[in-house]
């Protein structure tokens, strides 16, 4: 299992990586951070929050009598790419790990694939 340094530290070490955070899915506060630009991550934490809240119930709109669950969700922007993993814990609710990456430093299947194993050891 890992603990969220080290979470943060592999989730940097994907190639490209520029912001890593893990979010609480329930409050929307930041639990951890990493950066090399600088961004506020509690601001950056609640708004993150608030597009998979809303990503969600629009999904759900669109699947009436459906249950609708986000694995991971991916924005492309001029600036990056930005990737953010949702993670089912023993405690009360969901954590989420986000990463920006460089589009031109950073491949996203890998990103994808890096995400996912990083996921499994911190929930196990």
């Amino acid at each position: 299992m890992l603990g969220v340094d080290t979470c943060l530290a592999e989730v940097m070490s994907i190639p490209g990586a520029l912001d890593a955070m893990l979010v609480d899915g329930t409050s929307g506060m930041a639990v951890a951070f990493s950066s090399v630009s600088g961004v506020d991550a509690d601001r950056s934490a609640a708004a993150l929050t608030e597009a998979l809240r809303a990503t969600t119930d629009g999904l759900t709109r669109t699947c009436p009598g459906e249950i609708v669950r986000i694995d991971d969700m991916l924005v492309t922007t001029d600036r990056g790419h930005h990737l953010l993993r949702l993670l089912e814990t023993v405690f009360e609710g969901p954590l989420v790990i986000y990463v920006r990456l460089d589009p031109e430093r950073s491949n996203l299947a890998l990103a994808r694939y890096r995400l996912r194993a990083i996921s499994d050891l911190l929930t196990t």
